[in-house]
């Protein structure tokens, strides 16, 4: 995450490099031919080895009954491996590309088939985040962060949560190690995890939420926000009295693990608390009902922390105001809707068919915190291509609006000093993502990525972003 003032005095670095898209778009184009024969979970028949392999649910298969087995006695595992190379072509800090990677391995033991009772699951997790770090910080510039592997690297536990169900599945409690994006702002129709149809990691969980970390530059205090990769001590309480309505709240530690291995457990006074509250309405949900479905969701979190006000805040940073306000929390209000617009061939069609779009707006306070609002929306075709049923392509833009303080603070700054900082105001990105089906277990992605503003910096050249990304299903 880079501060304003800091972007606003960057170089732009060299010349694009035509040579990656040059070797992205043809190994797409070979592997799009290549995978042309594979459906995504289709049954096979005959002698053809590659044709069972290609369709099977993963790489290695069912480990010779291993995997069938152990799921029947309440034991299922899954291990990813994710691999991409983002390169800055034009604008940002410079250009170059680096290679990130993650592998993740996931644990779901469940009660009733382990134990003899009903409406029980333990699930684990563990990351693996390896490569050049950071991209955007060293390349781009961007506040968001292009790319979805961008995080330090890591070899860690992730979730360690016990979730149980209640009165028919009705009520539930999940508690433990958690992650924000588990629960809260959960996407249903336009993405989901491991199928990420769009790279910049505002998809993932919006950039506006992140508010509860220390704005840099800024009198550092002890926070954070637990999303993917990092997780933290919480309880999550959720009623669904009926499949169209739920109403869920949780309680998360306010200070995160984020240390190499991620195993602190302990919660103390200093850390805060950070509560979220959401309630969603599903219109016809499930496959037996014919009409297009989507979801509503409304949600608002807060922080219980100390945070330093925006505007007094740039001072500080500029070294002009020793002792800034504080106040005593921060929140956020959100609004998600997503739409099924069409579908080729109906609910029932394992693969979804259609388009789908979605709009989400959020809105903070402009007296604390980096950022106030933050609006976005895309469209997600899925099978977009004749015979390829399981590709997906997406289309989206988000504007993230920084605070009104601090962008007061920097306007008074540049009157006093003129020429000392490029007064911030937004940070613009949109994205073209296609996502190739090659195998029922391997993906190719290319994703181009334009930001308006990196960093909230009209100082900057606006970047363009070529990524290429591939998932493994073991």
């Amino acid at each position: 995450m880079i501060p304003t003032a800091t972007l606003a005095i960057a170089k732009p670095g060299c010349p694009a490099r035509i040579w990656f898209w040059r070797r992205g778009g043809g190994l797409l184009v070979l592997l799009l031919a290549l995978g042309t024969v594979a459906t995504r979970g289709a049954e096979v028949t005959g002698t053809n080895l590659f044709l069972r392999w290609a369709t099977q649910d993963y790489m290695l298969g069912d480990w010779g009954g291993l995997r069938t087995d152990l799921s029947r006695h309440g034991v299922d595992f899954e291990f990813f491996y994710a691999g991409s190379m983002p390169d800055n072509l034009a604008g940002g800090l410079r250009t170059g590309a680096v290679y990130q990677g993650a592998g993740l391995g996931m644990l779901d033991l469940d009660s009733e088939k382990l134990l003899g009772y009903d409406g029980g699951t333990l699930h684990v997790s563990g990351l693996l985040l390896h490569g050049e770090k950071p991209f955007s910080p060293d390349y781009s510039g961007d506040y968001n962060r292009v790319n979805l592997l961008d995080f330090n690297n890591a070899f860690r536990l992730w979730e360690l949560a016990y979730r149980q169900k209640f009165f028919g599945d009705k009520l539930s409690i999940r508690f433990g190690r958690l992650s924000v994006d588990s629960d809260f702002l959960v996407p249903e129709y336009y993405t989901g995890f491991g199928q990420f149809t769009l790279l910049n990691q505002t998809w993932l969980y919006p950039s506006l939420a992140y508010n509860v970390y220390n704005t840099p530059g800024f009198p550092a205090n002890n926070r954070g926000l637990a999303t993917t990769p990092v997780a933290t001590p919480g309880a999550v309480l959720n009623w669904t009295p009926n499949p169209e309505h739920y109403l869920q709240a949780g309680l998360y530690d306010g200070t995160p693990d984020q240390s190499y291995s991620g195993n602190r457990f302990q919660v103390h006074r200093s850390d805060g608390a950070l509560i979220y509250l959401e309630t969603g309405w599903r219109h016809h949900p499930g496959t037996n009902d014919p009409a297009l479905g989507g979801t509503l969701k409304l949600g608002t979190y807060y922080d219980t922390s100390q945070f330093t006000d925006a505007h007094d805040g740039v001072f500080y940073a500029a070294g002009l105001d020793p002792n800034p306000a504080q106040h005593t929390g921060i929140y956020g209000v959100y609004l998600v809707g997503e739409q099924q617009l069409w579908l080729s061939h109906g609910k029932a069609d394992p693969a979804q068919r259609g388009l789908v779009g979605f709009a989400r707006a959020l809105g903070g306070p402009p007296d604390r915190g980096l950022t106030d609002l933050e609006f976005d929306a895309g469209l997600v075709a899925r099978g977009p291509i004749p015979s390829r049923n399981w590709d997906t392509l997406a289309l989206a833009a988000s504007y993230l609006q920084f605070s009104r303080g601090l962008r007061h603070a920097e306007q008074e700054l540049d009157e006093i000093a003129p020429g000392s900082v490029v007064p911030g105001d937004y940070e613009g990105v949109v994205e073209l993502s296609y996502k190739a089906q090659l195998t029922a277990w391997w993906t190719l992605q290319p994703s181009v990525q334009h930001v308006f503003h990196p960093g909230g910096s009209p100082a900057l050249p606006d970047p363009t972003v070529f990524i290429l990304q591939t998932t493994l299903r073991f």
